[in-house]
């Protein structure tokens, strides 16, 4: 059970009223998390005490509490600090409880926080204070600002004149107006809302390639910057080409601050305008932009993130070929192809090397033939590597002259195979075989379940991210080990074929139990039942609880192990076939039996009793889609062979913000910019397209000297209404700064890649 205490009820109610959900949810999710309930299991199987939140509303609701018991924790810290100081009044503590926003505590407490020596401090040293605070309260005193200043003067503290003490009193009071909340508050505000993104080259910049030319001289608002240029510049600025800053008008600033500072006129008004300017120019600018500059990495790091996880989710839900026996071909050409049968549960069988692109074509045939007849293969996957489409026309060349229909081909994607093969997780699985023949292994069983081999590979190496080398490491790994958890136990996995490496995804499941489930199946044999899992060392009844809904035992004792119905409703699933007078075996068999069911029969929640009634319906049904096997044109092989105008079908392998990647099977993806993606308007790819779809893209040019591949899918659609579809609210015309033409367009795309706007996949 989880240690967390329990989050106080008005921050429940900001949490609820933040996300647009429910209280009474959100305090059913942060109470069953707390009690050691997983996000899938919540999403699943306790639709009734949330209000059917679903896995995304629960990750929110989980990010947000946690984020805030770290600010009740850094609350207690900072109040902590500001008792011992003897300056906690019971105003401030109640403004301080009150705070929901970490920049705000922050700015609240930098008044009290430990300070290094500064200008401010060594006037204090001086004996300046007075004068400082008789200039900052603006009423008049016993002495005016001269004579105060006069009387403050002191050669050994270094002050002999009067302008020195001024000039020290000043630097205190610019020190307090940095620290001020609502001054603070007033120049983040207006640096977010007017301030400029500002990047340019360095004096000793080295760009060859010119990918960061088009931010060599860039300006752009902060507020709207989208996170695939903020990273661009970012990266630009790691690599030594690029420096950046936030540009903001000194005159805007200051006019927001003086009213708040500024209240009375007097001898103190000059001295107070100097401090104001020196506030700005010496502290609370380079501050405050330090904060912004940090906010931008939070929110691009962010949007980057997104990107990546919806890309690896498609991928890893990408549809299963399914059980069946399949040769796996690592292709090469001087090295020759490494071959790798796996039967229909993904055991490794042979291996073989045949070299059909070296003059050795007969001894591949005969190789070949052999392997395929001997373990009565179903398919045959080729890696997308070098000598990818040599090898694909030469296994399709195979299977026509032996007329051997029934065993089709498909182009693998193998990002991250090697990675994969040479791991130690790769050695464990088979010590005794060489890397490329564990690479084989991979890319055929990767055509089974992309699922469950996907997850032995570190996501970051399978290509599907964008910038993810610049983004925060720890919150993108966290964000794609829940996407993997999220889709692992959206499809469930199958107890008696599982992985180690799969299992440890299960609801509940650590690397350790995982480990021990396999072990307990080398020892014992097949599972026959769930309930053996009982015996498995470390499974208790809340890691039973939370994981057995997910896992599958087919062909097992009880008939509802092989569904996601969970154990917990058994009892209710036997109630319902005993009011149709059905044996449970021939309900699941005949699930049109259950047409005639009184649903208010039954007391459960109607939550859980309609996502019963939807597994009986449909047992073991698997929500992904149906495999469809691209069919790359034969006619196009290499990058020569590309010519602009020709239609062909493709795989989508990555989509960013700017565009999605798409492999043609000429070792070089092709581009389809946002701007060729649909003929109406689209804020973003994703809202059209996902990493595994299957589509016919033109192609517009492809530039041998560069590698780069412009794709159109928009060129291939009927026009909808004029020409060019309208935006909300603008009229329906192109704009006047639109390429008047094709070659405008494609001029403008190759300035993109080059300049660094349009960044390589997996980079």
């Amino acid at each position: 059970m989880s240690e967390a205490s329990p989050l106080p009820s008005h921050l429940v109610s900001h949490i609820s009223q933040t996300l647009n959900l429910p209280s009474s949810g959100v305090r059913a999710v942060i109470n069953l998390l707390d009690d050691g309930a997983t996000v899938p299991f919540l999403a699943r199987y306790r639709k009734e005490a949330t209000g059917n939140l679903d896995e995304v509303q629960i990750r929110n609701i989980s990010e947000h509490a946690a984020s805030l018991r770290d600010l009740l924790h850094r609350k207690s810290t900072v109040l902590a600090s500001i008792a011992e100081q003897g300056k906690l009044t019971d105003e401030l503590k109640l403004r301080i409880e009150a705070i929901l926003d970490r920049n705000e505590l922050e700015d609240l407490y930098l008044p009290y926080k430990p300070k290094r020596r500064t200008k401010a401090t060594i006037a204090r040293e001086k004996g300046l204070e007075p004068l400082a605070a008789y200039i900052y309260a603006q009423t008049a005193g016993p002495l005016d600002l001269a004579a105060l200043a006069h009387s403050l003067l002191d050669p050994a503290m270094e002050v002999t004149t009067p302008e020195e003490a001024l000039e020290g009193a000043r630097h205190i009071v610019a020190e307090w107006i940095s620290e001020d909340a609502s001054v603070r508050r007033e120049a983040r505000a207006l640096l977010f809302e007017e301030g400029l993104i500002v990047s340019r080259k360095t004096m000793d910049a080295k760009d060859d390639q010119e990918k960061f030319k088009m931010y060599y001289e860039y300006r752009e608002p902060v507020k709207s910057i989208p996170s695939h240029r903020m990273l661009a510049i970012r990266r630009g600025e790691s690599e030594g080409v690029l420096y950046w800053l936030i540009e903001l008008d000194e005159t805007r600033v200051l006019d927001r601050i003086r009213p708040r500072i500024m209240r009375h006129a007097g001898d103190w008004t000059p001295h107070l305008n100097l401090a104001i300017e020196d506030c700005w120019k010496r502290l609370l600018n380079s501050s405050i932009q330090a904060e912004i500059r940090l906010e931008l990495k939070r929110r691009s790091d962010l949007a980057a993130i997104e990107t990546f996880q919806q890309n690896l989710e498609h991928l890893l839900l990408a549809a299963p070929a399914g059980p069946i026996s399949v040769l796996g071909i690592d292709p090469g050409l001087r090295t020759g192809c490494k071959l790798a049968v796996v039967d229909q549960t993904g055991k490794f069988l042979a291996d073989d090397v045949i070299y059909p692109h070296t003059g050795r074509a007969t001894e591949a045939n005969h190789k070949l033939a052999a392997i395929l007849a001997q373990h009565q293969v179903r398919a045959i996957a080729i890696g997308n590597g070098t000598a990818s489409r040599e090898t694909d026309a030469f296994v399709r060349d195979f299977l026509q002259t032996n007329n051997l229909t029934h065993i089709f081909r498909v182009t693998v994607s193998e990002a991250g195979a090697s990675v994969y093969s040479a791991s130690d997780l790769a050695r464990q699985e088979f010590p005794n075989l060489d890397l490329t023949v564990r690479g084989a292994i991979s890319i055929a069983r990767r055509l089974q379940d992309p699922l469950s081999e996907l997850v032995k590979v570190d996501p970051k190496s399978i290509g599907v991210g964008q910038y993810q080398h610049d983004v925060d490491q720890r919150q993108l790994q966290q964000s794609l080990e829940a996407t993997i958890e999220s889709c692992v136990n959206r499809v469930g996995v199958d107890l008696n074929t599982a992985s180690w490496t799969l299992l440890r995804y299960v609801a509940g499941i650590s690397q350790r139990i995982a480990l021990n489930i396999v072990s307990f199946r080398d020892q014992n044999g097949l599972f026959r039942s769930r309930a053996q899992l009982h015996q498995v060392s470390g499974v208790g009844p809340k890691t039973f609880e939370q994981a057995a809904g997910f896992l599958r035992v087919r062909d097992g004792d009880h008939p509802l192990d092989n569904t996601a119905v969970h154990p917990e409703s058994y009892a209710l699933v036997e109630q319902i076939a005993h009011s149709l007078a059905q044996p449970l075996p021939e309900l699941i068999r005949n699930p049109q039996l259950l047409a005639n069911l009184d649903h208010t029969a039954f007391s459960a929640g109607s939550f859980t009793l309609q996502d019963i009634l939807s597994e009986l319906k449909k047992p073991s049904r698997d929500p992904r889609d149906r495999f469809v096997a691209p069919a790359f044109s034969d006619s196009v092989r290499e990058f020569t062979d590309l010519q602009p105008g020709m239609v062909l079908e493709g795989v989508v392998t990555n989509v960013a913000k700017f565009g999605a990647f798409v492999d043609l099977g000429v070792h070089q993806d092709g581009l389809v910019h946002i701007s060729e993606i649909a003929s109406h308007y689209i804020k973003e790819p994703a809202e059209v397209l996902k990493v595994g779809q299957i589509v016919k893209v033109k192609v517009l040019s492809a530039d041998a000297k560069t590698k780069r591949i412009a794709l159109s899918i928009k060129a291939l659609q009927a026009p909808v209404g004029a020409n060019r579809a309208s935006r909300p609210g603008k009229a329906n015309k192109a704009p006047a700064s639109a390429p008047a033409s094709i070659s405008e367009k494609l001029a403008l795309l190759s300035t993109k890649w080059r300049t660094g706007q349009i960044d390589s996949p997996g980079n």
